[in-house]
């Protein structure tokens, strides 16, 4: 606990440049802002356009711009979160004030380390990182990797950082673009799953706000099952399948609908097109 106290003075000391104050970045800015880790006086967010700049200032009460390098060149942690493909510029216009003394925190999706790495002038350490939207409710996914440069200790910062908005995994970077598959585009899928549920509530008779909320606490109930009991899904299964009973004839009906290939596929095709998005 005084360990982890320590880390939050720390945070909260240090100047953080946001590059890309948009869904992402607000999301995660918010998070940790609530939770004492940065200092709205110690935060320089940028943007595109001086006009949103201007509004987010007035809004989030903190310095926003539009001048990246003026963002990075006083600041210990970087917070890269545009989109992937204006990365390479981005690099390049912080190149001349990124220095090894600061820390790169990247969430642009499927741009690898050494992407990065190639166009800065200075062995600065960078930390990949793919969360997930559900960390706008502190209940997110993320999974992070350092790249070349990138210390132990730098790796425990950004953990610490993504601690806030949910669970952190430390992964080696051949794992990010499944991962991308899996819980990054996997909400999507899941809110899928949740609306044909609530769907067969309303085909039952059940009133759709009704139908909506039993699918959701469900899929929550069952993931917090798994999560903490530790027990493979499979096993839970079984526990809620009694011999000649109700769930079993659902279950058959899932298979004949080939719901589980079907979701295995959806992942390995999502994971496949994050790798066709890599930079080189």
């Amino acid at each position: 606990m005084k360990s982890e106290k320590a880390k939050a003075k720390k945070l909260s000391n240090a100047r953080v440049a946001i590059l890309g104050a948009g869904k992402i970045g607000t999301i995660l800015m918010q998070a940790m802002l609530q939770k004492g880790l940065l200092s709205k006086a110690l935060i320089h967010a940028t943007v595109q356009h001086a006009e949103k700049a201007e509004a987010l200032n007035n809004d989030l009460g903190i310095e926003v711009g539009t001048d990246n390098a003026d963002a990075v060149r006083n600041s210990q942690i970087v917070l890269v979160c545009v989109k992937p493909q204006t990365v390479a510029q981005v690099m390049e216009e912080i190149a001349p004030v990124a220095t090894p003394d600061k820390i790169l925190i990247s969430v642009a999706a499927s741009v690898p380390t050494d992407y990065m790495e190639k166009r800065l002038s200075s062995e600065v350490p960078i930390i990949r990182a793919m969360p997930n939207t559900p960390a706008m409710l502190g209940a997110g996914m993320t999974a992070i990797c350092g790249g070349k440069f990138a210390s132990h200790a730098d790796i425990e910062l950004a953990k610490t950082l993504f601690d806030t908005v949910g669970r952190t995994v430390i992964v080696d970077e051949k794992h990010m673009d499944a991962i991308t598959g899996l819980s990054a585009s996997g909400p999507a899928f899941i809110y899928i799953i949740l609306e044909s549920l609530a769907e067969a509530g309303v085909k039952v008779g059940l009133p759709r706000d009704l139908a909506t909320q039993l699918a959701a606490q469900t899929a929550l109930g069952a993931s917090r099952m798994v999560l903490e009991t530790g027990h493979h899904p499979a096993l839970l299964k079984d526990a809620v399948t009694t011999p000649a009973g109700c769930t079993i004839d659902g279950i058959l009906e899932l298979e004949e609908g080939k719901l589980r290939v079907t979701l295995i596929k959806a992942v390995v095709k999502a994971a496949h097109r994050a790798k066709e998005l890599v930079f080189s």
